[in-house]
Parts: structure tokens; C-alpha cells; sequence
């Protein structure tokens, strides 16, 4: 079997069990966070500092009757959760963790990206399979054959339409400044541009940053805000509004099909977080410390470097959750439509001529 034939079949696997443990360990961290942020103990019986509260979670929905409700649309109903699950796992695909390797098997020696998919239009993949999610919404809410999911359905569509539009124009700056659509590329021109000759001094200023959030700060922010709502997290959790809509676009969904679009939230969250730290902090740039650490540990230092930035923006996530209240909805619009899409346009404006200034020179000169 050739290493191509190989690589590629052992990709989606890594895909699949990283995101899978990620999505566990990532549960339980919340609820502990959560717990500690508001005074209380959180999952602390079923396994140490109670980790497999989170499994025994996941064993209950699997073991949960699967109702299916009369005036239900069958086809679409049990298409809504796959739907929500698919397009979790392909956006994982697209996040660059590391510089990537040679490997040599039989003979044979091969440059491996550590990365599913290294496509040159990532970003236009990214924003085409995040806006699935939509669809999943809305055919949720209305195959359910029930007026409360089909009012969180139709609202929750609203919702994630309207930040996606800012989110996206977010982006447009930080593709004009890194110039390419890359995922990997736009990762590799966030790197420090100092040098040294000795070894140990050359992995720690190479780390000095060149990341996008510092000259497009505003694009940041933008795009934070905008998956934090494109991911139905508080304080735009209308989605899931328990208080109005009896639960949301999934009311009528119960065990293994409730849990799919369970699982596809916090698998988004990761992604979201993951992405935001490939966009804006230099993905999995940073110092390797080579001659300090032993070999493994220090080509293991990217991967890692991309973790701990992913887990800092997942802490913030936890942060907002235990901290602010839900929006209105009237609120959540005005701040989609009247505030981050209009100062993301005057942002990549002024950005589009900053760059042009750069490039060719003032037009008068």
C-alpha cells in the first residue's frame, strides 16, 4: 500500500477521534469552569473530578427511546441532525495543526501536511460549510410538525443569517492582507520575520508575532462576536430560548437525535475557536525550543501551540456563558445589522486602501 493510499485513509480517522475527544473533554471542562466561575462543584461523581459524567451522558441519549412524532416529515426529521453533524466534522478537516512532516515507508518519502484537507480556497470552503448549519435549523424546526420548533427554526435562521454576513465580511481583510485563501498560507504569513544563528535564540524570536489580530484588531472583534452567535452560544443562545420556546428548533427530538445536535454545537465551538486562532493568532505559530525540549516534544510544539490558543479562546466562551445574560431579539438583530455589519463594510474599506497605499504608493505620487 502506498503512503498516499495510507495517509489518506488514516486522516478521517484522526479527524474523526480527535473531534470526538475533543467534544467530551470539552463538556466536562465547560462544567467545571461554569461550576467554579458561579460558586458550585460541578460533575464530580461518575469517574476522577467526575470526566466521565460526560459519557455517561452520551450512554443515556443512546439508550433514550426515539420518538417520531405524527405529523413529523420522516425524511426530513431524520435528515436535520445529520445535516447538523456533517459539516462539524468537514470544517475540522480544513484547520492546519501543525507545519507537517516527511515520512518514509518501503522506501518511499512523502511531505505530510498535518492538516485533512490543504485546499487554496480554505476560507470560501469554511464559509460554504459553516452555512449549512442553517439548514439544519430550519428543517429541524420545520419537519417537526410543531409550532414551537418552527418559530426557534425561523427565528434561529434569522439569527445565524444575519451573523453570517458579518462574519464573512470580516474576513475579506484578513485574505487582502495575508494574500491567499490558504488556510496553511495564511498561517505561515503570521510568522516573525527576526532570525538568529544560534539555534536555541532562533526558536524564541521567531515567536515575536506577526499575527493578524494586531493590525486587523477590528476584524477580530468582529468575527469573535459574530461565532459566538453563529454558534448559538450566550448571550445568543435565542436558539435554544428554554424560557420562550420550550427548547428550541429540537423540541420534538429526543436520544441519539438530540444528541447529534448536541454534539454538533460543541464540536462548532471548537472549530469556531480553532479557526479564530488560525485567522488571527498565528494559528500553530510559535516557539518550538529546539535544543531545550527533546526532539519529539519540540516538533510536537506547533500542535500544541494551536491547542493552548484554541483552549484560551474556548476559556472566554466559558466566560461570556457564566457571566452575561441573553440578549432580546431585538437587540441581537440591531447588533448583527446595525453594528457589526455596517462597521465591518468601513472596515474593509479603509483596510482595502491602507493595503493599496502599501502596495502601489499614494496615487499622486
Amino acid at each position: 500500500m502506498s503512503i498516499d493510499i495510507l495517509v489518506s485513509l488514516i486522516k478521517p480517522l484522526l479527524v474523526l477521534g480527535i473531534v470526538l475527544t475533543n467534544t467530551i473533554i470539552l463538556i466536562w471542562l465547560e462544567r467545571k469552569v461554569v461550576a467554579g466561575m458561579q460558586s458550585r462543584v460541578g460533575p464530580d461523581r461518575a469517574g476522577p473530578f467526575g470526566i466521565l459524567q460526560t459519557l455517561a451522558d452520551a450512554i443515556k441519549l443512546l439508550l433514550k427511546e426515539q420518538i417520531l412524532p405524527l405529523r413529523a416529515d420522516k425524511a426530513m426529521y431524520l435528515l436535520a441532525p445529520i445535516i447538523a453533524l456533517v459539516p462539524s466534522f468537514l470544517i475540522f478537516m480544513i484547520i492546519p495543526l501543525g507545519p507537517g512532516f516527511d515520512l518514509t515507508i518501503g522506501g518511499e518519502t512523502r511531505f505530510i501536511n498535518l492538516v485533512g484537507a490543504d485546499i487554496n480556497v480554505g476560507v470560501l470552503f469554511f464559509l460554504a460549510i459553516s452555512s449549512l448549519a442553517v439548514y439544519s435549523v430550519v428543517l429541524a424546526g420545520w419537519s417537526s410538525g410543531s409550532k414551537y420548533p418552527l418559530l426557534g427554526g425561523v427565528r434561529a435562521s434569522a439569527q445565524m443569517i444575519s451573523y453570517e454576513a458579518a462574519m464573512g465580511l470580516s474576513l475579506v481583510p484578513v485574505i487582502l492582507y495575508s494574500g491567499s485563501m490558504s488556510m496553511s498560507k495564511i498561517v505561515e504569513s503570521q510568522s516573525g520575520n527576526l532570525s538568529s544563528s544560534i539555534p536555541v535564540i532562533d526558536s524564541i524570536v521567531r515567536f515575536i508575532p506577526n499575527w493578524n489580530v494586531f493590525p486587523q484588531f477590528l476584524a477580530f472583534g468582529i468575527f469573535f462576536v459574530a461565532s459566538i452567535a453563529e454558534v448559538n452560544r450566550a448571550p445568543f443562545d435565542l436558539v435554544e430560548a428554554e424560557q420562550e420556546l420550550v427548547g428550541g428548533f429540537h423540541t420534538e427530538y429526543s436520544g441519539f437525535r438530540f444528541a447529534m445536535f448536541f454534539l454538533a454545537e460543541y464540536i462548532n465551538m471548537f472549530n469556531m475557536c480553532a479557526i479564530t486562532a488560525t485567522f488571527f493568532l498565528g494559528g500553530w505559530l510559535g516557539p518550538t525550543f529546539s535544543g531545550i525540549f527533546p526532539p519529539l516534544l519540540s516538533a510536537m510544539m506547533p500542535t500544541i501551540w494551536l491547542g493552548l490558543k484554541t483552549v484560551g479562546l474556548l476559556f472566554v466562551y466559558f466566560w461570556i456563558r457564566a457571566t452575561l445574560p441573553r440578549l432580546r431579539y431585538d437587540q441581537l438583530m440591531e447588533l448583527g445589522w446595525k453594528r457589526l455589519i455596517p462597521i465591518s463594510l468601513i472596515w474593509l474599506l479603509v483596510s482595502a486602501i491602507v493595503l493599496g497605499i502599501r502596495d502601489f504608493g499614494l496615487p499622486w505620487s
